[in-house]
């Protein structure tokens, strides 16, 4: 195998990913916000220890080996780095997330979470000296106008970011993400890449879980959202993180941090299809700029 497999890893678990906005939103109708985050992280997790303990997993092994060196075994400050990565990524990210949504528009949330890419890029460029050729930044640039256009629909002068703590909220869950995204570059190496990323699912989501109870949020919810968290749960958290982490070990932070960005355009198809949400030309012409510079960073 060859990094071609790693663009395509980075891209299949962004249109994974991108589908959970269209399911989670459907979801929320009938579930609490913090128990659709809970349950789609221990459900995630669940299905990769399925695959873990099942006999497709050497098929899985072997279908993620690459040219790319990996290490069999997990030590313990493997397991410190695992730590970390829950805590930021799939508990206090989440979090910070959901009560910042409750605290600022749309657009701002829109706009503000595309600074995951710029600090993800931020970080792998000051602490892990990952560095790029200049096409290279050109095709992240292209990118980022793209997701930018996208999600705010070019309504940039909407953005108004009077509700400060709301954004701050917002900017903080994306800054706990960019340090999970590097984090688990280290983790990466690990052959064994369904235990790594199951044991981040289920212990960040039922660490969330168990959060909801203790709050007095109740757990129960209709059998109606019922396929719509099992296919999040499956496909968006479980095989996306599996595939993100595996493109993170062929391309690195930075390139698969970016081409994850996609997501965003692949989300807002999906939901215009399923949702009827609208689908305007500034965001068809800002998703082919989008595709435009993954396959400038691509050739690259």
């Amino acid at each position: 195998m060859t990094h071609h497999w790693g663009y395509l890893g980075a891209i299949t678990s962004a249109v994974l990913f991108g589908m959970s906005s269209t399911f989670n939103k459907i979801a929320l109708a009938n579930v609490p916000p913090l128990v659709v985050a809970g349950m789609i992280y221990f459900i995630g997790g669940v299905v990769l220890f399925i695959l873990r303990f099942s006999p497709l997993n050497e098929r899985i092994l072997k279908l993620l080996e690459t040219s790319t060196r990996t290490e069999k075994k997990i030590t313990r400050s493997d397991y410190g780095v695992l730590a970390l990565v829950i805590l930021f990524g799939s508990i206090a990210a989440p979090l910070l997330l959901l009560y910042g949504l409750s605290q600022t528009t749309a657009v701002n949330a829109s706009l503000l979470l595309n600074t995951e890419v710029v600090l993800t890029v931020i970080i792998a460029f000051s602490f892990y000296k990952e560095r790029g050729s200049a096409k290279d930044y050109l095709a992240i640039f292209v990118i980022l106008i793209g997701v930018l256009f996208l999600t705010t629909n070019g309504q940039l002068q909407n953005a108004t970011f009077t509700e400060v703590t709301g954004n701050l909220l917002i900017i903080g869950a994306c800054l706990f993400w960019g340090i999970d995204n590097n984090l688990s570059k280290r983790l990466s190496k690990k052959r064994d890449l369904p235990l790594i990323t199951g044991l981040k699912c289920l212990i960040g989501g039922t660490a969330l879980l168990i959060l909801a109870l203790v709050i007095g949020i109740n757990l129960y919810f209709p059998i109606i959202a019922l396929p719509y968290l099992l296919s999040v749960g499956a496909f968006s958290i479980a095989l996306s993180i599996l595939l993100f982490t595996f493109a993170l070990r062929e391309l690195g932070v930075m390139r698969t941090g970016v081409v994850y960005s996609t997501s965003a355009l692949f989300g807002a198809i999906l939901a215009f299809f399923v949702l009827g949400e609208a689908f305007t030309i500034i965001q068809l012409f800002a998703g082919l700029i989008m595709v435009l510079g993954v396959f400038l960073l691509y050739k690259r």
